[in-house]
């Protein structure tokens, strides 16, 4: 688990951000960036640079190596101080709070503002580089990809996600974006996964989630790994989050991801909940009048 940095933000100065913008620069171009670059990337004298390292180093906020030639790079640390660092200037978030979950792909946070706000970390790339190599669309014409653009990226995809989608589709409300880190609204609910619904509840719920599959796709994009566990169930509704995965509409495998995403939900229903829902969905046929923006409910799709 990445620690979390908030509360070492008043110990660093401006300089100290200086050398670790420009080791993120250096990383644009290899994965550890040599020592003798980082007066340029930091515009910072030799000196400086030397003061800085030790700084940055002790509370690890980069890494170091000494192999073959000495190199440095960010850790996930480094990259979240440079994001907090923004939002604070921006006047997003006034604070760090409590974790709201964390997972392979992703820190949440409760921050401080305005109204109830929620900061997600992108971690894509860090643990399963290869893995998120094969899955994600915009690392496949790159000649140096690293983790820190990976998870740029999947933020960047994300955000534009939820700011095309939002209010239309039951999204959380987008605040702020930069580098890997977003800001949203914190959102009502338990997982999908680990709500136990009533029996007259089920094919409502089912339809719900699959209006919402719909209207994203009327707003452009299909989620690309939607299930029961990025589905939040609440008194008033539902929430839909956790889209850096998602494609265009426009997108070669579009139609792919769609189908996918509609066999992993009815399948969700089908498995938990086996005697209100149909045993198989035709989802080719639901898929079309997904596009066509015609669904009915999920009962009239039921394989004969």
């Amino acid at each position: 688990m990445v620690r979390n940095i908030a509360a070492l933000m008043p110990e660093l100065e401006a300089a100290d951000f200086y050398l670790l913008s420009g080791v993120e620069q250096g990383m644009r171009f290899s994965e550890w960036v040599r020592r003798g670059k980082l007066p340029e990337y930091a515009d910072l004298t030799h000196e400086e640079v030397d003061y800085r390292l030790d700084r940055c180093l002790d509370r690890e906020l980069i890494e170091r190596k000494t192999i073959q030639y000495e190199g440095y790079q960010l850790t996930f640390e480094g990259y979240d101080a440079l994001a907090l660092r923004a939002f604070s200037e921006r006047d997003t978030i006034r604070g760090v709070g409590a974790p709201l979950g964390v997972g392979k792909e992703g820190d949440v946070y409760e921050v401080e503002s305005f109204t109830p706000l929620a900061l997600k970390y992108h971690r894509e790339g860090y643990t399963n580089f290869r893995e998120v190599m094969k899955e994600r669309d915009y690392t496949a014409d790159r000649q140096h990809v690293s983790w820190l653009y990976t998870a740029r990226k999947a933020a960047e995809r994300e955000y534009q996600a939820l700011e095309d989608l939002y209010p239309d589709v039951s999204v959380p409300r987008p605040v702020d974006q930069n580098r890997h880190a977003i800001v949203m609204d914190k959102f009502e609910g338990v997982e999908l996964a680990r709500a136990k619904l009533d029996s007259e509840q089920v094919v409502g719920v089912l339809d719900l989630v699959i209006g919402e599959i719909e209207a994203s796709y009327e707003g452009g994009w299909v989620h690309g790994d939607m299930s029961e566990h990025n589905v939040a169930i609440a008194e008033s509704g539902l929430t839909v989050f956790d889209w850096p995965q998602a494609v265009p509409t426009d997108h070669e495998n579009a139609r792919e991801y769609l189908e996918r995403d509609l066999r992993n939900v009815t399948r969700y229903f089908t498995r938990k909940y086996p005697r209100e829902t149909p045993d198989s969905v035709d989802i080719s046929r639901l898929a079309d009048d997904v596009e066509a923006s015609a669904v009915e409910s999920v009962r009239a799709y039921a394989d004969s």
